[in-house]
């Protein structure tokens, strides 16, 4: 097995800033005001994140992660808030051709993240693999049952339900795409309810130095799917990528720095059409999609500037999803933030509306 390798250490803040005052509390049973935890600021990292492989305040790791739900549709929600700070992040089809985003947060905690989106069937393969809370703004009735009738159900926090300081409604913006997140205040009320402990999160594998026999240099990746697009260019000076959605600069608007990424991976993986309805169009129902992240399946990693197939394994449900080469070897993530691009396998792929192509 690989060696961990530190690289450049960097404080991560942890804020607990209330939302901004143009913001609309949400009404729900939850709606209560509570004080999250000040942040030490002080404290130098002196832990290992294991979901990035970066240096971490050692107090970053007595908590749960986080799976958020976040937009990806229609391209006004463009700039989303705080997405640039999650440690992973999954970008997969909802319905309509279009993608969402399910994003892990661990290791940083921004105070606005969003907008806030409902949960898919992705979701239940996430929040156990990652030992994790879910947060998202609600639920298909079909999606709903699965979710609650879950182990993980108590740890899942449905944004309709939930008030300020948890989740609120920035007035400045149009419904539904308008709910907000603050991390640390959910992060709180997750230990006031017992479900905030450390939890077990290893598996992935980091390393600094670049893996031997890559597939060659790649400098641009690119995503098609049916209704959206993802572009990934790789800079060399920083090595990572720089994320654009349908032909522009992909930011975080809280930052307005662009989105960028140590790892992209594409993820080949099973999709079926099942019979729960997401949504109604003229009368045309939308159908929820499950995607099957069990097992192994084929998959690309691109780190520094290097192309690497290889396949993607997860063995049980409570596993991390790990990388491994063609023999069998576990195979390195850049320590980093890693962003997996989830696809169907290239025979189920629509000609010339989805597509995996790099150079």
């Amino acid at each position: 097995m690989r060696c961990v390798s530190i690289v450049t250490a960097c404080l991560l803040l942890l804020s607990a800033c209330a939302p901004a005052t143009n913001s609309t509390p949400l009404p729900g049973v939850h709606a209560e005001i509570i004080e999250a935890p000040a942040a030490d600021v002080s404290a130098a990292p002196s832990a290992i994140n294991p979901l990035t492989g970066l240096p971490v305040a050692a107090a970053a790791l007595e908590r749960r992660p986080i799976v958020v739900k976040i937009s990806n549709a229609p391209a006004l929600v463009r700039p989303q808030a705080g997405i640039g700070a999650a440690d992973l992040v999954y970008e997969h089809y909802t319905e309509g051709g279009l993608t969402r985003f399910s994003a892990v947060f661990y290791g940083q905690s921004p105070q606005r993240v969003g907008s806030i989106r409902s949960a898919r069937l992705i979701d239940d393969q996430l929040v156990p693999m990652y030992n994790a809370l879910l947060a998202f703004s609600g639920a298909s009735t079909g999606v709903e049952q699965i979710l609650y009738g879950a182990d993980y159900a108590p740890r899942t926090y449905k944004g309709v339900l939930y008030g300020a300081p948890y989740y609120w409604r920035d007035g400045g913006i149009a419904a539904p795409h308008n709910m907000f997140l603050n991390l640390a205040a959910l992060w709180s009320l997750a230990a006031q309810e017992g479900f905030n402990a450390r939890v077990d999160l290893s598996g992935m594998i980091f390393s600094a130095t670049t893996p031997p026999n890559s597939g060659g240099t790649v400098n641009n990746i690119d995503v098609r799917f049916i209704a959206t697009r993802a572009q990934w260019t790789y800079d060399a000076v920083s090595g990572l990528y720089l994320r654009y959605s349908d032909g522009l600069p992909h930011a975080d608007a809280n930052t307005g720095a662009q989105i960028t990424a140590a790892n992209v991976v594409i993820l080949y993986a099973p999709h079926s059409e099942t019979s729960i309805v997401e949504s109604v169009w003229n009368d045309i129902p939308s159908y929820s999609i499950a995607i099957n992240l069990l097992g192994a399946g084929a998959a690309v990693l691109f780190r520094d500037g290097q192309r690497y197939e290889c396949r993607w394994t997860r063995p049980t449900r409570e596993s991390r999803l790990t990388l491994v080469t063609p023999d069998g070897q576990p195979l390195a993530f850049r320590p980093g933030v890693t962003w997996f691009e989830v696809v169907r396998p290239p025979e189920a792929m629509i000609p010339d509306s989805e597509w995996t192509r790099w150079g």
